[in-house]
């Protein structure tokens, strides 16, 4: 009997966690022991989680680092809503309209992402960081004066209100800086979960394949790399564009849980949060990632009886965090419980 790589057994243990979670949580929901709160943050919890993934992917396996990863997950929330409420008259099934607006809003990324890497990706280090920062604020800004309207004739879209009419029945389904009011809510704790699995299953695929050696060999040394003939620019294109789907199917999955939707909700601040996520998880690791991403989102609302210090104390917590695991003994214990493949920085 052929025995498991070390790389396996991690990546067999992510799945492990990530459905094990799922049964227990389903099991609690079901038994009413999860409270109203918990039960309505399961769905922002798995878009963060994959939101988390994705970034993982840019800043930990192909070693770059962007501060406009919300500015993918806004392209994904809004393209893939306003295809869900176009859409709801032909797709009544709630579940296969959200698949197609999750396969359409990760499609919208994909693009931005690489017209984005275009000219993004010739650049390294802090330049690259300060061009995807400034990439965030401009979709915010494009969304605050975008109009989309919808009557008998199809979809109108119009950067100025005023000059929008709408036939007889017609609706606004994104109005500017008000975003998109009066969303039916169809994302569920399921289809989250799912999408999680996705994303590890395309993300752990990825990295064991050829283009995957060749990503993080970039990453490591990039003279060397084009020293042995591998295509820099194609390679780190191609995680930058899957980053982009992935943060845009997250993007959608979050916008289909909520009433609204405002550009104003994926600004900077959202960036960096994602960026910590991946950070205090552990660069290169999905486990990592998917704790952080949970946790943190969590965080905040058990904190909520500090009152005014919730934030204070909040942020006490990350730095003891941060502390605790960069100790040596503690990233010597979870080294011996979940090992790394010899030449490479990612793992399950």
């Amino acid at each position: 009997m052929k025995r498991l790589s070390k790389t396996s057994r991690a990546n067999g243990l992510t799945y492990v966690m990530v459905v094990a979670a799922f049964v227990i949580l389903q099991a609690l929901s079901a038994g009413g022991g999860l409270s109203s709160t918990l039960q309505g943050q399961l769905v922002p919890i798995c878009a963060y989680v994959v939101m988390a993934l994705s970034l993982n992917l840019t800043v930990g396996i192909l070693g770059e680092l962007s501060l406009g990863h919300a500015g993918f997950m806004s392209v994904g929330a809004f393209a893939g809503t306003v295809a869900a409420v176009s859409l709801q008259a032909a797709l009544p099934s709630a579940p296969v309209r959200l698949l197609v607006s999750m396969i359409v809003g990760a499609g919208c990324a994909a693009v931005a992402g690489f017209l984005i890497g275009i000219p993004v990706l010739r650049l390294n280090g802090d330049y690259l960081a300060i061009v995807t920062l400034a990439f965030g604020e401009i979709i915010k800004s494009i969304v605050n004066n975008l109009y989309i309207g919808m009557d008998g004739v199809g979809l109108h879209v119009s950067f100025l209100k005023n000059t929008m009419t709408l036939g007889e029945g017609g609706r606004m389904i994104l109005n500017g800086p008000m975003g998109i009011p009066g969303i039916q809510k169809i994302s569920t704790f399921t289809a989250g979960f799912l999408l999680i699995l996705v994303a590890l299953i395309i993300i752990f695929n990825l990295v064991n394949s050829r283009a995957g050696r060749a990503i993080m060999a970039i990453r490591d040394n990039r003279i060397a790399a084009e020293s042995v003939g591998i295509g820099v620019t194609k390679y780190k294109m191609m995680a930058f564009v899957l980053s982009a789907a992935l943060a845009g199917a997250a993007g959608t999955l979050f916008a289909q849980g909520q009433t609204a939707v405002i550009a104003t909700k994926f600004d900077f601040n959202t960036s960096i949060l994602i960026l910590v996520f991946v950070v205090l998880g552990g660069l290169g690791r999905m486990w990592g990632s998917i704790i952080a991403a949970a946790a943190l989102t969590i965080l905040p609302e058990a904190l909520r009886g500090f009152a005014t210090y919730r934030m204070l104390v909040y942020a006490i917590v990350l730095i003891l965090v941060m502390l605790a695991t960069n100790n040596p003994m503690l990233k010597s214990f979870f080294a011996r419980i979940i090992p790394k493949r010899k030449g490479a920085s990612v793992d399950g």
